[in-house]
């Protein structure tokens, strides 16, 4: 081979473009091999994290994750989870244009917060990447996983709380009113966090008693069906369900028999900007957390009276699967609320699978 056809196959035939005589006029300085944590620490909270905390890739605590991390980022290293706190008492608000108004915009800070912490690890010579903190997600792959990363999972490994019997993680300082963010990055911290030494969850079942489709036990199961019919009724099955009704109308009269005019709107909101939550109540009447736990224990009435009662005696439209013993608990413990059976829209392949999982309590089960 001529030296002519070896400077066009290799990297010689781009030796005079502008760019690359840019390059290598630079005077080229590795990254640090190791990234102290103390600085790094820096960046995160001044890219606006309230709390941050690294843990090894190859920590078994996050080994679940690693494939996961390694598929976004193929040389991930390190695990760089943090927290924003979130304004509480819009989340303990029964007007869910409240609740909502804050985790959307905490969410989109969150995603600004991870964006910033991936261009300073740039500018440092390191690689990094970041996944939504919820949506957007890998839908097209459910019912398989979703999620790219399991936030929850890193941040209790990273030291930033424990997920108490709600499923939440509570940081021992800001309680449950937070949203968790992971970067993934090639760099190596010399000081990995530790992991926190108590669980800041206070066990006051306040979560049970407040949430309204009965999907958190006393004995610490969880009714992943239940919270998600609810809850998520605007979200992925929710939505899907409500299209098939859309669908499934004979005309303009059957479609209002069957959707009340607020769903109608509500789910033209949920389009128009962002899905919204039917009910974070188990988040909303959280006593824990060092900024929290003071009023619950100065005065647990007015905690009570003021945070779960009202949401407790909120009139609304309860979602749930018929038959269920989200129906059934409803109708038995919350007098102002209305259960109303509707599908998830996952069909019955997906519900056999998620009973697998964690199988759905049916109307007439024991009391829990």
């Amino acid at each position: 081979m001529s030296s002519t056809e070896r400077e066009q196959t290799g990297a010689g035939r781009y030796a005079e473009h502008p760019t690359v005589k840019h390059h290598a006029a630079q005077a080229r300085k590795a990254p640090d091999p190791v990234l102290n944590a103390a600085r790094l620490r820096e960046i995160c909270l001044a890219a606006g994290a309230d709390d941050v905390g690294f843990v090894s890739v190859d920590d078994e605590r996050v080994a679940e994750e690693r494939e996961h991390a390694r598929g976004i980022l193929p040389s991930a290293r390190t695990f760089v989870a943090f927290c924003i706190r979130m304004n509480r008492d819009n989340l303990r608000s029964p007007m869910r244009s409240l609740a909502n108004a804050e985790f959307n915009h905490a969410d989109d800070e969150t995603n600004v917060v991870s964006r910033r912490i991936t261009r300073a690890l740039e500018e440092a010579g390191y690689r990094a990447v970041y996944p939504a903190p919820g949506y957007p997600m890998e839908v097209e792959q459910f019912p398989g996983r979703i999620w790219v990363l399991a936030h929850k999972v890193v941040a209790e490994a990273a030291g930033l709380g424990v997920m108490g019997i709600h499923r939440n993680v509570i940081h021992p300082k800001f309680g449950n009113f937070i949203l968790l963010g992971t970067v993934v990055t090639d760099a190596v911290v010399d000081e990995p966090s530790a992991a926190l030494e108590f669980n800041p969850c206070l066990e006051c079942k306040l979560c049970v008693s407040a949430c309204p489709v009965g999907a958190i036990t006393n004995d610490g199961g969880f009714d992943f069906q239940a919270c998600y019919t609810h809850n998520y009724r605007e979200f992925m099955g929710g939505f899907t369900d409500w299209a098939e009704t859309v669908a499934d109308s004979a005309g303009r009269d059957d479609y209002r028999e069957r959707v009340t005019r607020g769903e109608s709107f509500s789910m033209w909101q949920s389009l128009s900007f962002k899905p919204s939550y039917k009910a974070g109540y188990c988040m909303a009447v959280c006593p824990a957390g060092e900024d929290v736990i003071g009023a619950f224990i100065d005065d647990r009435k007015t905690h009570l009276d003021e945070v779960v009662r009202p949401l407790q005696n909120k009139s609304e439209t309860v979602y749930v699967l018929p038959g269920s013993a989200a129906e059934e608990h409803v109708t038995r413990r919350f007098p102002n609320k209305t259960p109303k059976p509707v599908g998830n829209g996952f069909g019955d392949d997906v519900n056999d699978l998620l009973d697998q999982i964690g199988p759905r309590p049916r109307r007439g089960d024991a009391p829990r």
